[in-house]
């Protein structure tokens, strides 16, 4: 609900001033525009900014940053959904409140329990705590990821925020290039934490908290969450349907406590269509829905999000998308201030637009793929290569000689010669790992040729505590996949519209609910998501349930054949392009004069677009 920022000093011979932390406001005043504040401590060591979109208690009360007892100072983004129970539980504590809102409940919980209040919290959230009774710091981010908080840390001095924009704001940060952040970008079309792109910054990863401690200067930085598959649950699936219904309709009631307007992003898939049924049979009066559309039939769900519509008849609202939105790129590119290359951000950010016309809050269908294994070229190869392992290993040497004349069959072979990890990482990737070594310059050929981008893939799986393998990918998906693109898209397009976007399906307990049932029920008969479409057939027409995957994206092989085409052009071969002090100009030529002929290099393609958009919004 909010945007915060805030800087520390470890001495005591520095001070923060007011402009400062006006500045870091000032840089991300989209994400709140109605109220903003700013705090500096006794001792002037410790500011902090506020910028707020209210959501509960839309009264002064509920201004930031906000203190309590004369000792505790926060600045906080999110929402708190449980904070009415725990709110209670304190009252009865003996304790008072000045306020509705969860911010308060948030400091009470801190100074009963200190870093253990993060068991009570139930919801999204970043936040910085500042205690002047014994000088020490809190920050902490939510379990999965939904609000970011990034950070610069060095000897003398934190400096924080939701967006780095603010960090850039101050005298003190001097921008540079992390190349290793570049050459995973490639890899993965996103930037993993604690990356960001820039040297130096951080991103805390989700399920995380810092805590310094300024008298001793001492710093301890640790994962206090992580998604857990080792128990599982030995339900009926008639048992697990209705467990996941519950679950799904007390996550979605909390998620309609507000006191502004709600509504909900609709695409008619699986997980939109779930959340959108829950709402309706909850909401005494029709529920507003949002959906863009395309020409291109290919792409094209409106008329699948219609039928919902229909169904529970909301207020429906449609928004057409065309080739000319490409004009909103070099915005996008600074809004999403990373190496950003999932192109449904143009299309999030057009229908967050749309819906910020009529509500202030949309609920989304975020997490049903990452909990319940929804992407079938992931979840359906996994299972493949884990249950099969045995079969492939004994045949492939026989089966490589009978198929060598046939290009996707001896692929197959070839990438069953690799690790798990090194397999299930590439069934997402933009660029390979001999691509980027063959066709890259300078320091990202050198990154290229000597690290293994898959480290992270490889840790989690090695890793692993539960017993069936195939969970490491959706514990994976959890960690990195989810926050760093999926949420990360879905933040910074919505809050870019002042928008805020909440999401049942990665509720707490939905998602430690979901730990809980075997993989085997979640990809099961040809089907992903085989146990929630099964749960969902209750709401939602069988027709918007066992039908293709579709994805919330743009048709970008079509794109790039018109406009985009040309613009691309433009901005890759570039003379003055940073792509060519990275990247092969021949190659790049390659990828635009052969898209569509040979292959499809759309993805390959808005993936350097998108970074060297990036690199002209904040080093040029």
């Amino acid at each position: 609900m909010c945007g915060i920022a805030g800087k520390s000093y470890f001495s005591q011979n520095r001070e923060i001033h007011p402009s400062e932390l006006r500045l870091m406001s000032d840089a991300i005043a989209h994400r709140g525009p109605d109220d903003a504040g700013i705090y500096i401590s006794k001792n002037r060591n410790v500011g902090f900014a506020a910028r707020r979109l209210a959501v509960i208690d839309l009264s002064k009360r509920g201004h930031q940053p906000m203190s309590w007892a004369n000792r505790y100072t926060i600045t906080f983004n999110g929402e708190i959904y449980n904070f009415q129970e725990e709110k209670q539980k304190l009252i009865k504590l003996g304790l008072s409140f000045k306020s509705e809102s969860d911010t308060e409940v948030i400091l009470a919980l801190y100074a009963k329990y200190g870093k253990g209040c993060l068991k009570h919290l139930r919801g999204m959230f970043a936040f910085a705590i500042y205690d002047q009774v014994e000088n020490t710091l809190f920050l902490a981010r939510d379990r999965i990821g939904k609000k970011p908080l990034k950070y610069f840390l060095d000897d003398t001095k934190i400096i924080f925020a939701s967006e780095l924009k603010a960090i850039l704001t101050q005298t003190e940060i001097k921008k540079s290039l992390d190349y290793e952040a570049i050459h995973l970008y490639l890899n993965y079309g996103y930037t993993p934490a604690p990356m960001t792109g820039f040297a130096g910054i951080k991103k805390l990863e989700p399920g995380n908290y810092l805590f310094i401690n300024f008298k001793n200067r001492s710093l301890e930085k640790r994962r206090y969450w992580e998604p857990k598959f080792k128990k599982k649950l030995h339900l009926s699936e008639k048992e697990w349907c209705q467990r996941i219904l519950d679950t799904l309709e007390e996550s979605t009631k909390l998620r309609m406590i507000s006191d502004v307007p709600i509504g909900a992003f609709l695409s008619g898939g699986v997980d939109s269509s779930g959340v959108v049924a829950t709402m309706a049979t909850l909401s005494p009066t029709p529920i507003n829905t949002f959906t863009i559309a395309f020409k291109n039939k290919q792409f094209d769900e409106s008329n699948f999000a219609a039928k919902i519509a229909k169904k529970y008849k909301t207020n429906h609202h449609v928004l057409m998308a065309k080739p000319q939105s490409i004009e909103v790129l070099p915005f996008l590119a600074k809004q999403y201030e990373e190496p950003f290359a999932d192109a449904s951000n143009v299309v999030t950010y057009m229908v967050s637009q749309l819906t910020k016309k009529h509500v202030t809050v949309a609920l989304n269908g975020d997490g049903g793929d990452e909990n319940f294994a929804g992407y079938p070229n992931r979840y359906m190869r996994l299972k493949r290569d884990v249950d099969y392992d045995y079969w492939i290993q004994n045949i492939r040497p026989m089966a490589a000689k009978l198929f060598k004349s046939f290009p996707k069959a001896n692929n197959f072979l070839e990438k069953a010669k690799l690790p798990l990890y090194s397999r299930f990482a590439s069934y997402n990737r933009i660029f390979g790992p001999d691509e980027l070594a063959a066709n890259t310059l300078g320091e990202v050929k050198d990154l290229a040729n000597t690290v293994d981008a898959y480290k992270i893939v490889d840790q989690c799986f090695r890793l692993f505590k539960g017993k069936d393998i195939k969970d490491a990918g959706l514990k994976f998906d959890l960690l990195y996949f989810l926050p760093d693109q999926l949420l990360a898209k879905v933040d910074i397009a919505s809050m870019a519209a002042s928008l805020e976007a909440w999401s049942p399906l990665l509720d707490q307990e939905m998602i430690e609910l979901a730990c809980q049932i075997p993989f085997n029920l979640k990809v099961k008969n040809g089907e992903s998501k085989y146990i929630l479409k099964k749960a969902f057939e209750k709401i939602v027409p069988k027709e918007n349930l066992y039908r293709p995957k579709m994805g919330f994206t743009i048709p970008l092989n079509k794109w790039f054949s018109g406009k985009l085409n040309s613009y691309a052009k433009s901005v890759l071969l570039d003379k003055k392009s940073f792509i060519k002090d990275i990247f092969d100009t021949d190659y790049v030529k390659l990828m635009i004069e052969d898209n569509n002929k040979t292959q499809d290099f759309g993805p390959r393609l808005w993936t350097l677009m998108s970074l060297e958009l990036w690199y002209r919004a904040y080093f040029k």
